[in-house]
């Protein structure tokens, strides 16, 4: 397989899967403003929607958006408890948490992001900004007496929790108003799967 990434964009959260997975893989740095690859090819010709994370299938053809790449890899090794068998209502529950992050978080912390500042009001950073605090709190609480968002065995929902708060940085968002995400984020950066990619991409 090969995964297509920008470096600490939403494609860390398959990357940080397919570590957890300890499955084979090749990494493919892309350049989202140009569209292009590391040897100077179009990376729409790989994948016209232009976006990461995208994963080139062993069997041929590709997989995109992340919250279904991630299931994609977490099915391949079953025992590697990433996600609940299908089917199964602890399922949903991952599938829930993977649509409430893709919809709720991960889009709603895109407009505070330093390179939109002169296509987003100050007035809209404002309202984004007060929303963006009450989805966290809805984590916040999933996470009461919990090391991870569905117990104590780590998922790919946590994956894609974790890479969209490790974006909060960058648009000086202070988490510690929720504690247990500010613990929560501490202890998946602390997962050998995680700093491997975390390493792999700053070196890409």
């Amino acid at each position: 397989m090969k995964l297509y990434y920008k470096p600490g964009a939403c494609s860390l959260s398959p990357h940080i899967v397919l570590r957890e997975a300890g499955l084979p893989f090749d990494l493919i740095k892309v350049d989202l403003v140009t569209k292009t690859l590391t040897d100077g090819s179009d990376f729409r010709a790989v994948n016209p929607k232009g976006q990461v994370p995208t994963l080139a299938l062993d069997e041929g053809g590709i997989l995109t958006e992340g919250a279904v790449i991630v299931q994609y890899i977490a099915d391949k090794v079953p025992d590697s408890g990433l996600i609940p068998a299908a089917g199964t209502m602890e399922r949903y529950r991952v599938q829930e948490l993977l649509n409430f992050i893709g919809s709720e978080l991960h889009k709603g912390v895109v407009p505070l992001f330093p390179m939109l500042k002169d296509v987003v009001s100050e007035t809209y950073k404002g309202f984004a900004t007060k929303v963006l605090g009450a989805k966290l709190s809805v984590l916040n609480q999933q996470l009461e007496g919990r090391a991870y968002l569905t117990g104590e065995v780590f998922t790919v929902a946590d994956a894609y929790a974790y890479t969209v708060l490790s974006w909060l940085p960058r648009i000086a968002f202070d988490l510690s108003p929720w504690p247990n995400l500010v613990a929560f984020a501490e202890r998946v950066a602390a997962r050998p799967a995680v700093q491997a990619a975390h390493a792999a991409e700053a070196q890409g």
